[in-house]
């Protein structure tokens, strides 16, 4: 099955669309302004998805950031993908490789990935994000990075369209992995960490558009 043959012909469904451009990955620990304001910031400089991390919070305040957050980007017409098999309201998720196995029947479905392995695993899922692409000390255990010419490699085989993730900080490696193949960039610390997430948002956004532009 071809990436293609799994598009959602509902109109306006979720799953008619799919992760592209900068994705921000959220991390209130390492966010310099509270996890809302970066968003809200992230979202004024173009982003439009958004996935939900903060694994450790126990469910209900999990629940209500979601709400939170999932408001700010519905402004937008933006969409929150949630971190972990429970949606917590909404109707889309990203999944680790690890599992679940097979997936939920919700309206958009991602999965961690990082070798042709595990790519090889994917069944219904709408899209999937490779990593390490660079060195990375956000997420360690992974590797060695795949590099732009890696990421191109995996992506030739990949069933479904490809996210680049880790390391990705600058707007020449954002063009790198666009221009490897990939629908888009999955963005943490240069938007956490950010002393103004919106400009930090709207340059990588550009990155990707301009690259994307270029194909």
């Amino acid at each position: 099955m071809t990436a293609s043959s799994r598009l959602d012909p509902r109109p306006g469904s979720v799953s008619s669309r799919r992760p592209s451009g900068v994705v921000v990955l959220t991390d209130r620990r390492l966010a310099r302004r509270p996890l809302a304001e970066v968003v809200a910031a992230a979202v004024a400089g173009g982003v439009r998805w958004v996935v939900l991390r903060e694994k450790d919070l126990p469910r209900v305040e999990r629940a209500a950031l979601a709400a939170d957050l999932r408001a700010i980007l519905a402004e937008a017409g933006g969409t929150l993908v949630v971190a972990g098999p429970d949606p917590l309201g909404s109707d889309a998720v990203h999944l680790p490789a690890a599992g679940p196995y097979p997936p939920p029947r919700l309206g958009l479905v991602g999965r961690s990935c990082h070798d042709e392995a595990e790519l090889a695993r994917l069944t219904t899922e709408d899209y999937a994000t490779l990593s390490p692409v660079y060195p990375t000390t956000t997420k360690p255990g992974y590797g060695p990075p795949l590099r732009p010419t890696g990421l191109a490699n995996l992506i030739r085989v990949s069933p479904v369209p490809v996210l680049a993730l880790g390391g990705v900080e600058s707007p020449d490696q954002v063009r790198q992995c666009v221009a490897a193949g990939a629908v888009g960039v999955a963005i943490l610390g240069a938007v956490m960490r950010a002393d103004d997430p919106a400009e930090a948002a709207a340059t990588l956004q550009a990155a990707a558009a301009t690259t994307e532009g270029d194909r």
